[in-house]
């Protein structure tokens, strides 16, 4: 009956030129005022108030109120009354002026906010052996299946970018560095297929990739050297050849250059009837780089392996890349030797086999062709240069580049590595050397072991593989980890063997500690494998592998040790203390390091700002982190290393007793009243 009704009253609605409402309307009716306000803008007199004809009150001015789905006609009748221009005029102008106050803002922001650390420089290098990680076909060689299978161990350490050794084509003569093909991946780690998708796990991952780039030489077993030994076309002079007399048997060098692993440089070739150079190993002819067909042919293999997806590169050898065209005997270290009795490398000075004019010019270019892949948002490609020019720190530091100029974005810095000595002097002298040489602005890195040096533990002891991590991870910088150096793995202890430093990683205690199901694996496993090992480590709250996963989550969550301030505090024979602070921030952090005896600090009377206690943020001692201690009376055990934490407003490095003893590499400061970092400070 009531929907009879109100279909009735919809036409007698639309008889009498009313509106229907097919939406929501508010009951309410406008004032006397409002009413004739109303009528003298057209609005109709007789409205609906309701859906069912019983609710229609029988007034003489009956006004419709704004509804939902109100047609275009309603709405224009509205939209002109005060109330709602007025309100929408307001709201009109606010926007406009809070417009450029919004995007001064941002401007200001992005202004003043420091550079973001690019992902080279926000996470520590993990470098593999892939010979070494882990089989997966059981032929007791690591393969490329075998690092895609473990990059849940990567993850594991927090660690976000991978450096991946040699893995090209090659007799494998200077394991893998003589290469024979750049553009294929030698059989024993696998095919291309295998590499492509190891590069696309490594991307799901959210991790990255670099790899090693040998531009200096090849394998003699190489097309190229094949086609040059032949003179054939282009390739003639595509490696440094040179007349040497070759009588009975003897050959008479064009002049006394040495090769690194010692005797003549120059090898005589039986096919061309001259000889070639070779810096290294006589099966490495060395490139003749000023040739500028042979430098495309370099880029061109850089470009190569960026379209694989690889996201930087470390360039072996580059001190190595140019000689002089001169030929002159190079000057003896020992002017009295016999000059036909020289054999050795270090018999001589390199003045004309190392580090020549021209040089950095051929690195800025690979630099240049590496950026012409980084124009993508998120997809830099770095470049390290490996240089190891341990007598000559300027020389090293020129491969930064200068502030007009891009070079490396750093060379490796292996001044940690060739240490003889360790104690809390020599720690301190090594650190120091770096810092005060480092080129303002730019970003430095260490390193304690690679594929060439006896490892770590072996060379210090086990008691000191803890505070090596220790001082690794809170360094400023980028830190790189030789695999097993997580854990604490040494060399092996076996005879007529080679580099004891590349024994297979252990992952646990069964046969060949997990690196292989086969039956035999290159190298022998370490005996202590059962023992050292990632997967008992996991389970020891004190273990090796928890607190260097433990240290890189603090390096990674607190903005001092990531890219604060570091101040020299203190040195002796047996600790080496710096501090971790960043303006803004009244967190501090104090790195106690025991490199020698047992000793006991005052840092109260070093550092008068420091507070009467600090708290043990991390220790190699687990045991100990959470404490309380007195910073008239710190205490470290042989080989201990502690990590104190303290809260002030008082920064270090502007104090005057600390000027020039400390640094920064990429400057920031902490508002927070923002929350955000800002350069100008």
């Amino acid at each position: 009956m009531a929907e009879e009704e109100s279909k009735s009253f919809s036409v007698e609605l639309s008889e009498k030129g009313g509106l229907e409402n097919k939406g929501f309307v508010q009951n309410e009716v406008l004032n006397e005022k409002e009413c004739n306000a109303s009528s003298q803008e057209e609005i109709p007199e007789t409205c609906v108030v309701g859906i069912n004809s019983a609710a229609v009150q029988n007034q003489d001015c009956e006004v419709l109120k704004p509804f939902a789905g109100m047609p275009k006609e309603v709405l224009l009748k509205f939209s002109g009354q005060a109330r709602y221009r007025v309100t929408r005029e307001i709201l009109f102008w606010l926007i406009i002026a809070s417009t450029p106050v919004l995007v001064g803002a941002t401007i200001a922001i992005v202004a003043v906010s420091p550079k973001c650390l690019d992902w080279w420089q926000a996470s520590p290098i993990y470098q593999i052996y892939p010979r070494s990680f882990k089989d997966t076909n059981k032929d007791g060689n690591g393969d490329l299946k075998g690092i895609q299978e473990k990059l849940d161990h990567i993850t594991y350490l927090n660690i976000k970018t991978i450096w991946i050794t040699s893995v090209y084509k090659s007799p494998l003569k200077d394991f893998g560095y003589g290469v024979e093909d750049f553009r294929d991946v030698d059989p024993m780690f696998g095919t291309m297929r295998d590499f492509e998708n190891l590069i696309a796990a490594i991307h799901d991952k959210g991790l990255k990739v670099i790899m090693d780039l040998i531009p200096n030489h090849t394998s003699d077993k190489h097309s190229w050297f094949q086609l040059s030994r032949n003179r054939t076309g282009k390739y003639a002079d595509y490696y440094i050849w040179h007349d040497c007399a070759h009588t009975d048997g003897t050959i008479t060098p064009p002049n006394n250059w040495v090769s690194v692993y010692g005797n003549s440089s120059w090898q005589y070739d039986e096919v061309r009837k001259q000889c070639y150079f070779h810096q290294f190993g006589k099966e490495q002819p060395d490139l003749n780089i000023r040739n500028s067909a042979v430098q495309e042919e370099i880029h061109d293999i850089i470009k190569f392996w960026l379209g694989k997806g690889i996201d930087g590169f470390s360039i072996n050898a580059v001190k190595f890349l140019l000689e002089a065209t001169h030929l002159r005997n190079e000057p003896q270290v020992d002017k009295s030797q016999n000059s036909e009795s020289i054999s050795a490398y270090s018999e001589l000075y390199h003045d004309f086999t190392t580090t020549q004019v021209g040089m950095h010019d051929i690195v800025r270019s690979f630099r240049h062709t590496l950026d012409e892949f980084s124009v993508e948002p998120g997809r830099y490609r770095f470049m390290g240069t490996e240089d190891n020019n341990q007598e000559n720190i300027e020389a090293t530091m020129m491969y930064y580049g200068t502030s007009f100029i891009q070079e490396s974005d750093f060379p490796f810095n292996f001044y940690l590595i060739n240490m003889e000595n360790f104690s809390g002097n020599s720690i301190f002298e090594t650190v120091s050397l770096w810092m005060k040489n480092m080129p303002k602005g730019k970003w430095p890195n260490w390193a304690v072991g690679d594929p060439s040096t006896a490892r770590i533990t072996s060379r210090i002891g086990k008691e000191y593989t803890k505070v090596i991590n220790m001082l690794l991870l809170t360094l400023p910088g980028t830190p790189t980890t030789y695999y097993g150096e997580e854990i604490g793995m040494e060399n092996i202890a076996t005879e007529n063997v080679t580099f004891p430093e590349k024994s297979p990683m252990q992952w646990n205690g069964h046969l060949h500690a997990g690196f292989s199901e086969g039956n035999i694996s290159w190298l022998p496993v370490n005996l202590d494998y059962q023992n050292v090992n990632v997967e008992v480590q996991k389970t020891q709250p004190n273990s090796t592998l928890n607190l260097y996963r433990e240290l890189n989550l603090l390096r990674n969550n607190e903005l001092p040790i990531h890219r604060g301030w570091m101040c020299y505090i203190w040195n002796d024979s047996n600790v080496f203390v710096y501090l971790r602070e960043l303006d803004g921030l009244d967190t501090v952090f104090i790195m106690v390091l025991n490199f020698g005896q047992e000793s006991i600090i005052d840092l109260k009377a070093v550092v008068s700002e420091l507070p009467s206690e600090a708290t043990i943020r991390l220790s190699t001692n687990f045991s100990n982190t959470g404490k309380v201690v007195n910073t008239k009376t710190i205490k470290t055990e042989k080989g201990e290393g502690i990590v104190l934490e303290y809260k002030t407003r008082k920064t270090v490095h502007t104090t005057e007793a600390f000027q020039g003893k400390c640094f920064v590499a990429e400057k920031a400061c902490y508002s927070s009243a923002l929350n955000i970092l800002y350069m100008h400070c």
